[in-house]
């Protein structure tokens, strides 16, 4: 599967939201669509589940025009939107049923889910009753019931404890090996980085960078090194230039270029009781800051 923005304009008024944004996101792996409030992120999202229409551009699923008659939709909003007085188990049937299931067929998923998040016992409690977690869990629920194509998650573990945190990860997992397409909107970037194969960052309404994480990284210039040490002072010493500290027995140092890496390696090791040394890679947070942040420009 694949599913594809392309060319989305989109105005309220006066007001440019989008300006032409372009990427796509395929099955069996996570997408990430990140940028800082105001930056186009929801926009997009409820364009491409038909909550609005663009201006101008399309979305394309597995190369067509999309059927939104055909292409189940599962979302997690960031916003919860349950009924806090009504039962859990009638209004995650009601969900599914507005998704096309039978009555039948939706008591047996609901079901089979909350005993996988471990929310059977809460089966006939009504939701305000549940901690701020065990909602969020009845509202992934509503999210993946109806077995969607494509599911969007907006800060899906917002509020959640490590260990329901991690039952969302497994979740999540299952979910992508069973050739889902996942789309990730969130500022949590370790949980991004942790799941997510290719990237989007809008900012100002523009895609300012799209595509493969490993791959992003890969293009940053690989003349920095990581040094960790028990000596980090007599390094810093005798690479005042060049070398900065990062941490109690951290160190990084800058290259004139990728080529002097291996002669690096070699003279600090050999001098210094060195326990790892590695090429630098920024993380998805320093990519994230520099792009969203107006100074990639």
């Amino acid at each position: 599967m694949r599913l594809e923005l392309k060319g989305i304009q989109k105005s309220f008024g006066e007001k440019e939201v989008l300006k032409g944004i372009s990427f796509f996101a395929e099955g069996g792996k996570a997408f990430g669509l990140l940028g800082r409030n105001g930056a186009g992120k929801t926009t997009a999202i409820r364009i491409l589940m038909n909550v609005f229409s663009p201006n101008s551009g399309e979305v394309l699923f597995n190369g067509g025009p999309i059927d939104y008659t055909k292409v189940q939709f599962g979302y997690l909003p960031e916003e919860r939107g349950l009924y806090p007085k009504k039962k859990i188990l009638d209004q995650l049937v009601y969900f599914c049923e507005l998704k096309g299931m039978s009555t039948k067929d939706a008591v047996r998923s609901v079901d089979w889910w909350l005993e996988r998040l471990g929310m059977t016992e809460h089966r006939n409690k009504r939701l305000d009753t549940l901690s701020k977690g065990n909602q969020q869990k009845i509202q992934l629920i509503t999210a993946l019931a109806h077995d969607p194509d494509i599911i969007i998650l907006d800060e899906p573990f917002s509020g959640l404890d490590p260990v329901n945190a991690m039952l969302l990860k497994d979740v999540v997992k299952e979910e992508i090996k069973k050739g889902k397409i996942v789309l990730f909107s969130s500022h949590q970037m370790n949980y991004i980085e942790e799941f997510c194969d290719s990237i989007a960052i809008i900012e100002g309404g523009e895609i300012v960078l799209f595509g493969e994480l490993y791959d992003i990284k890969r293009n940053y210039p690989r003349n920095r090194l990581e040094v960790v040490s028990t000596q980090c002072e007599q390094i810093l010493s005798e690479y005042p230039d060049i070398a900065n500290s990062t941490g109690e027995h951290s160190v990084q140092i800058r290259l004139s270029s990728p080529e002097e890496k291996q002669g690096l390696f070699q003279k600090l090791t050999q001098k210094y009781d060195v326990d790892e040394i590695k090429v630098f890679e920024p993380s998805l947070n320093d990519i994230f800051v520099e792009y969203a942040g107006g100074e990639h420009k």
